[in-house]
This record gives C-alpha cells, structure tokens and sequence, in this order.
C-alpha cells in the first residue's frame, strides 16, 4: 500500500487545524468514548420508525465502506418492495441502519453518477462528465480535480478503490492518480465476469497500472479483495473503501455459467462489439441469482468487517450508480436506467453506522449522491477544495443532530433529458420535448402531468433547472 504522504498545498482545506476543528463540529473525536449500541436494532419491516438523530452520541472519525451495485434498480431488494427476489443481507444491514426511500443517483447512467461521486458535483462541471458514460481514451476524471478520496487522504485516511472505476482510462486516468492509495478492479463500463475482456475486447483486470490475471468468476474476486482489506490494520488511521461491484450489470452470467461465458467470450475475440450487451440472453430468473449474489457477497463483505472489530466505527453505504435495467423490478416506477423518470435515478440508500446511528429507521427526505460526499468529507472532519465547491449538501446535521434538511433543488440532465425535484414537486422534460410536472407524493409513478394545473409553479421550476443548467459545460455538438 502506498505510504500516507500529506499534500495540503492542493487539495486539503484548513490543514490539520481545519480537520480537527471540522471534526469537532460534528461531535467527533479520537478520544471520545465509542458508544455501545447493540449489533442489530429491533426494527424490521413494518416496524420502521422514521428516523430521529440520537443527539448525545460522540465517536471517532468513522472508517467508510462505500458499496456501489451496478445497474440496480430502487426496488431490486426485497426490503424495497422486490417480490421475488430474496436480500437477506442487505435487508439487515437496512434493520441496523437508516433506509432512504426517496434517494437518488447523481446521472442516469454510470460515468456521471461516479463523477458526482467522487467530484461532489454536478458530472456536468466536467468535461468527462458529459460522456454518458465513458466509452473512450478520450476523457476522464482529471487527476487535478479534488475527490473525496485526495481529500480524505490529505486528511490522514488511507483510501481504495475495489471494483468498477468507469472515470477513464490508462494512461491518463486511473484511481491511483486521484486519491485512492490502492486500486483493484476494471477501468471500463462492462466486462465479462470470467474471461474480464471488455466492450473493445480488451482484458480488464488491474492491480494498480498493472494486468492482473486471475479468470475466475468477478464477483467472487472482488468479495476477497474487501474482505482483505476491511480485515487489514490500517496502522491508527481510518480508512475508506469504494467498493464498486458490476453485480448485476449485463453480460447476463451468474457464478457457474461457463457455459454462457464461454460464448459471449468467443464472440467479443471474432469482433462482435456488443456481444457483452448480451441481448440474446438473461431472463428474469437470471437476474434474481445475480442480485442475490450481489447480496451474499455484501455479506461476506460484512462479515469480514464484524470479525475484524471495526463494525462499530464503520460507517456502511450501500446505493446503486443508477436505476435498473432490463429485467430490473422497478415497479412502481416509470422509466429505467437512461432516463431521468424516477426509475432511472431513484436508487436505494442504506446508512448504517453502529456508534452514530440507531438501527430500524427510514428516511423520507430527498437526496441524491453529490450529498453524500459533501457529508463524508464533514465525517471525516474535512471540507472541500474551495475552487471546487460542492453541489450536494451535508447530511451530517440531519444525521447526527437533528436537523432539518431545508427544501432546495434536486437538479439532473443527460442528453434528450432534464429533471428537477424540489420538495413533493419534479419538473421533467423527456425526448418528446414537453414539460411535465408531477407531484411525487401522490404520484410516484409519473402518470398524472399537472402542468396545465399549475403553469407558475411549472415556469418556476423551469427557470431553475435553466439557471443551473447555464453554468455547466454545454455538450459538445
């Protein structure tokens, strides 16, 4: 693992000075006493409780275990509403945290959902932000540009990135020229789960810059990664992981399919460039065994960070980089993964962080991901690059005090589309052309247009997503 060096002359805000008195703020502190809250809450189901801050708690900077599905959609998981489709693990960790029913991802598809990741900004302040995604040398997350991995590095974390990158590729791009100290996994947007070759028929398998050869089954390779290294001391600093599954995003193949595999491998080696969009194959049953893989692997993940005795100061984040696809359970839903529809962009959020947060709660409150860096970087007792600020806004006040989370602009664009959602209200414009309005609390699915209804409120919303959409790149012609 590289060595923690600080570089506060870029990217770090305030130093160490700033660190600890951001750190302060938010009731942290290495030597605050860890509060002993039980394994699991007593919630589940029905049972939830909407979620209230338990405001006497202090702990330490909390290790973060950022777990991103790939192409999952909002009710996918059993605990969000998926009939046939059996998530123990995730459905757990959900009982001993805070779910989020109206969370969002920061694009549709998955290159800008992790620019706004890793940036905390809109993907459009980006030149690589407007690929949706990235399928191309050509662009990439910019090595200058501050993440919340440099950012929490500079501030004593060790960082790594274990799974999909998707934000560029060599020799320009990579996770270890933008903040994370160690990287395992795949530069681009698909792979095959056994041979690891990709959309150009590239093989996509990296240990660091380096070729990693290892044929057996994706998934399984990355559980072992995260178990290692949530199992691993990391000295007396904390740490943070993104582990970025392609579970369950196509070729259609679940562990044991070498069958399947083989073929798609022999078509994408004799040139066929969408042998991994794998149209010809996949089935709703197919996708459950992925989905429930994806879960089991979660668990093992989780299992690994129990034994290890870091559960109770790990803060675990489990989200989707966009809605389903496919044979995805989106109902009831409209829209997948493309759209800006709820059911491209609405995504389940799952927080547990045992010393900070009660178990068997659930959240209501919007929120999309640019929000959640903003809220690690307050976690971990940082703050962003000021030449680079933030378009997402801390949840640490509502998560760990209490307070409210004003009504503000949930703002979204990809070519052909555009959206905003403040409060109950979304604007939306699809590739038809025409405004639509929606109110979301009696109307989740999108079906009943009120822009007849109410043209000053319709006009409002316009104009706003109009101002915030002039300060972003255009897309090029």
């Amino acid at each position: 693992m590289t060595s923690y060096e600080p570089n506060l002359s870029r990217r770090a805000f305030g130093g160490a000075v700033g660190a600890t008195a951001a750190a302060a703020a938010v009731g942290l502190g290495a030597a605050a006493p860890a509060h002993a809250a039980p394994a699991e809450a007593q919630h589940a189901g029905s049972q939830e409780r909407e979620f209230r801050a338990d405001r006497g708690r202090r702990s330490r900077r909390p290790n973060i275990l950022f777990i991103l599905g790939d192409d999952l959609g909002w009710a996918d998981l059993s605990s969000y509403g998926s009939p046939n489709i059996k998530t123990p693990n995730l459905d757990r960790l959900a009982r001993q945290g805070v779910r989020f029913t109206d969370a969002y991802s920061g694009s549709a598809t998955c290159s800008p959902t992790r620019f706004s990741l890793y940036t905390g900004r809109y993907p459009g302040r980006a030149k690589g932000g407007l690929a949706e995604p990235i399928a191309d040398k050509t662009v990439g997350l910019e090595p200058t540009h501050p993440t919340l991995a440099s950012l929490l590095r500079d501030s004593g974390y060790a960082t790594a990135l274990i799974g999909k990158w998707h934000c560029g590729y060599l020799p320009d791009y990579s996770p270890t020229k933008s903040g994370w100290d160690e990287f395992f996994g795949n530069f681009g947007g698909a792979l095959e789960y056994y041979s690891k070759l990709g959309l150009g028929g590239e093989y996509d398998l990296y240990e660091g810059d380096a070729e990693y050869k290892d044929l057996r089954y994706y998934t399984r390779i990355l559980t072992e990664r995260a178990s290692e290294y949530v199992s691993r001391g990391h000295g007396d600093k904390p740490w943070l992981l993104n582990l970025n599954f392609t579970t369950p995003h196509w070729p259609w193949i679940a562990d044991g399919d070498t069958e399947a595999s083989a073929e798609v491998t022999r078509r994408i080696k004799a040139g066929d460039g969408r042998a991994l969009w794998h149209q010809d194959g996949g089935s709703i049953e197919k996708y459950k065994q992925m989905v429930e893989d994806l879960d089991r692997s979660v668990g093992e993940v989780l299992k690994a960070l129990k034994r290890s005795g870091q559960e109770e100061d790990t803060l675990v984040f489990f989200s989707s980089d966009n809605g389903g696809e496919r044979f995805s359970h989106n109902w009831p839903l409209s829209g997948n993964k493309a759209s800006l529809q709820e059911g491209g962009i609405r995504v389940p959020n799952i927080v547990r962080w045992p010393a900070r947060l009660d178990g068997g709660q659930v959240s209501h409150v919007p929120v999309f991901t640019p929000d959640w860096t903003a809220t690690l970087l307050e976690l971990a007792g940082t703050r962003a690059n000021p030449a680079y600020p933030l378009d997402g806004v801390s949840l640490a006040g509502y998560l760990l005090r209490g307070e409210k989370v004003a009504e503000r602009n949930l703002f979204w664009r990809v070519r052909g589309e555009r959206a905003l959602r403040r409060g109950d209200w979304k604007y939306y414009r699809g590739k038809t052309g025409r405004d639509q309005l929606f109110n979301l609390a009696g109307d989740i699915r999108e079906q009943a247009d009120k822009a007849a209804l109410e043209p000053a409120r319709l006009a409002e919303l316009r104009a706003a997503w109009e101002k915030t959409d002039a300060g972003l790149l255009p897309y090029p012609g």
